[in-house]
């Protein structure tokens, strides 16, 4: 099925690219005063001194020079246009620029390195998080020493607010790199642990999350590596995969509300009681709409789990309540897939 669609998405590219453009585009001058008109925007651009009180950092997974190129043209020919002409957002803004992330030994690099890079600012090896390349894939006792710490932490500890949403499991490469050191980044849970893990005394990654960086907010999915084995979901009552997997029969639930007495803490795990959330009055919100990752967005359903820019807009109002200014990480990865591409190449 991904082969036909993608074959009927490269047709419609093909039939694009037969049309000629408008009359405009024929007149070498429209091209010259385009130009010229771009380059007197730039002069005239005022340089901004000042220092950033918020970093809002948007992550979209695969989101690729290539990517953003067929996004730009699939964009124009939806509106009735080539598509290359397409001006996106991305494309006003004033500085552009790239950064080379990879793994240091292998390479395809994957999201653990990858995010390492971008958030630790060191390369590591493929499959770790949150450490050096001195660190080795799945080598528990290699983590020790190697640890690496993110932008999210430099904010927290310069007294600003942070958080993290994501479409993927909050216990994910991406946003994990994010507080936690681990030598695997598929250490969601201490069930995943292998024995030398365990006797090393290396921690899972969810509990991590607890322990290391006091975080503000953390939205995503990952509900079963917080609770105890066996644990029910509430939203998924007879899904056994869907039940809890910790074997240290901890509820990190919780305990994250525990550790925050004295101030306003609330759990959600539906959009209901997410939209309840007053952020003028929550101090710290967990917000776990899946037991592991969640859904793609077309296939969401939004009677029960908002949309990434609903949770990205209530990060922000409870983070900037802070006068020192905050740092959200903001993760796009469950967005799209083969159905989706369907979808979009039947228009």
């Amino acid at each position: 099925m991904f082969g036909v669609c993608v074959s009927v998405f490269c047709f419609l590219l093909v039939l694009a690219s037969m049309t000629s453009g408008s009359v405009e585009e024929e007149n070498p001058e429209f091209w010259r005063s385009a130009a010229q008109n771009t380059l007197r925007s730039a002069l005239a651009r005022k340089i901004n001194t000042n220092v950033a009180k918020n970093i809002v950092l948007f992550l979209g997974d695969g989101m690729g020079v290539t990517t953003i190129t067929a996004t730009r043209i699939l964009k124009g020919q939806l509106q009735k246009r080539s598509g290359e002409e397409t001006v996106m957002n991305m494309d006003t803004f004033p500085y552009v620029g790239l950064a080379k992330v990879y793994s240091v030994d292998f390479q395809i690099p994957d999201s653990a390195a990858t995010a390492t890079a971008y958030l630790c600012g060191v390369k590591a090896n493929l499959n770790t998080l949150g450490v050096s390349a001195a660190a080795r894939n799945g080598v528990c006792r290699s983590q020790k020493g190697n640890e690496v710490t993110s932008i999210l932490r430099w904010a927290k500890d310069a007294g600003k607010s942070v958080g993290i949403v994501t479409t993927t499991r909050v216990q994910h490469a991406t946003p994990a790199a994010s507080y936690a050191h681990s030598a695997s980044r598929t250490w969601y849970s201490d069930s995943d642990l292998p024995s030398s893990a365990v006797t090393g005394g290396c921690v899972d990654i969810a509990s991590q999350m607890l322990r290391n960086t006091d975080i503000d907010v953390i939205i995503g999915g990952g509900r079963k590596y917080m609770t105890p084995k066996g644990f029910p979901d509430p939203e998924y009552p007879a899904d056994l995969s869907a039940q809890g997997q910790r074997k240290d029969n901890r509820s990190l639930i919780d305990e994250w509300l525990s550790m925050k007495e004295g101030k306003v803490a609330r759990y959600v795990w539906n959009k209901r009681d997410f939209d309840a959330v007053d952020p003028e009055k929550t101090d710290y919100l967990m917000a776990l709409f899946e037991p592991g990752d969640l859904r793609f967005d077309v296939e969401r359903d939004p009677s029960m789990d908002p949309s990434i820019s609903e949770t990205t807009e209530k990060a922000i109002q409870i983070l900037k309540k802070n006068p020192k200014g905050f740092f959200l990480l903001v993760e796009g990865h469950q967005l799209t897939n083969n159905q989706s591409i369907k979808r979009i190449t039947n228009h």
